[in-house]
């Protein structure tokens, strides 16, 4: 009975996330092409929006990862995050210009910043047994589905040219769903007092996740804002719907693959997926800035999602594993604020290049730093059990 407890809450986290997705998905992929086509911002000018965006909220995750482990208060986190996607889509219906667009983007991702650590930490919390990249497989896995909805729906928009600011209205109606669908999530009361004598400055990281967080850091420099990816689509000739389904064969290969490889993780350790993930980063970044033709383009979003499968469980998975007891939501929350960090900084040089040099500079240097990175993880955690 205690088992069945946990799978549904497992898959109630994840409904919370498909619903929620579903609704930044509705919108997401019209962001840089509203930016750029209706406000006339430059590719520069997104970088700088979604690195400004994602920074500011990374460095929420590891407070919020921290607080939900204290307090035991990780639902309630994850409520007022998801609760600010809400205000973000009323924000975008009265947006005219870009500075306003940023300000909406910074709201959604300081929610993302709340909600990440704590909801991931309660999927930790509810898996049983040797099941822990499984469990994130399956949430990752109805994460990515919403995601696939969303975009369909934002292809159904363009499509039929219903106009960006009724897409910005209806993408309200999903996320007030998710919010609702916390509700009946059952967290864990118990209090965690050996993490309330610890500060974040004297928190004690295992040295080999602190050296595999710094391959992190080193990797984000490189894997800039999904944006760009659009608009590298749209450079080589796509229209705008057809940028969008190329979105969503990234997302349906990403959900596909999810529980697969998030299982797969838990069989044969962490490190047998994660690299060869970090591989394919690396192979499809350079990809973008080697390939032109569209078959390639469409292979290479494809990729991109099976990436994605490959790392989000397993990534996790091996974040719980080594931390500290009852500190599995702070540094999960680290290993967010990292990636915010990094993302800012790549999103940021890979405007510059674009615009400087060229779009195919700005991927082959993330390309690069992918292979290096997966080669430094292999290094790293080819003596590990996982």
């Amino acid at each position: 009975m205690k088992k069945k407890k946990a799978v549904s809450n497992i898959v109630l986290l994840g409904l919370v996330s498909l619903f929620a997705d579903m609704s930044t998905e509705m919108v997401y992929p019209l962001i840089p092409l509203y930016l750029t086509a209706a406000l006339g911002a430059s590719p520069a000018i997104v970088g700088v929006i979604e690195g400004i965006a994602e920074s500011i909220a990374s460095l929420l995750k590891v407070f919020s990862g921290y607080i939900g482990d204290v307090y035991s208060n990780k639902k309630r986190l994850a409520f007022a995050g998801y609760s600010a996607s809400i205000f973000y889509k009323i924000l975008l219906l009265t947006a005219a210009s870009w500075p306003s667009i940023l300000f909406a983007r910074v709201i959604d991702r300081t929610g993302k910043g709340i909600r990440t650590a704590p909801r991931d930490a309660l999927v930790a919390q509810s898996s049983k047994g040797n099941n822990l990249g499984g469990s994130f497989g399956v949430h990752k896995m109805l994460d990515m589905a919403g995601s696939a909805l969303g975009i369909l729906i934002a292809y159904l928009f363009i499509a039929y040219n219903i106009g960006f600011q009724k897409a910005f209205l209806f993408s309200i109606i999903p996320a007030l769903i998710s919010v609702l669908l916390i509700l009946p999530v059952r967290e864990d009361k118990k209090k965690n007092h050996d993490c309330e004598k610890l500060s974040l400055k004297g928190l004690k990281i295992d040295p080999k996740l602190k050296a595999y967080l710094a391959v992190i850091f080193v990797f984000c420099l490189g894997n800039s804002s999904n944006a760009f990816l659009l608009l590298k689509a749209q450079e080589r000739g796509f229209s705008a719907s057809h940028v969008i389904l190329l979105y969503l064969a990234y997302s349906i290969s990403a959900s596909l693959l999810a529980i697969p490889a998030g299982r797969l993780s838990d069989k044969i350790g962490r490190s047998r997926i994660l690299v060869p993930g970090y591989l394919i980063f690396g192979l499809v970044y350079l990809g973008f800035g080697l390939l032109s033709s569209n078959w390639a383009m469409v292979l290479l979003f494809i990729a991109y999602g099976a990436y994605q499968a490959l790392i989000s469980g397993a990534e996790r998975a091996f974040i719980v594993e080594k931390s500290p007891a009852g500190l599995q939501g702070t540094l999960l929350g680290l290993y967010g604020m990292i990636q915010g960090i990094g993302l800012l900084l790549s999103s940021i040089i890979a405007g510059l290049l674009w615009a400087n040099i060229n779009s195919n500079v700005a991927f082959l240097f993330g390309g690069i730093l992918g292979i290096a990175s997966a080669a430094a993880i292999s290094i790293l955690l080819k003596k590990s059990v996982n």
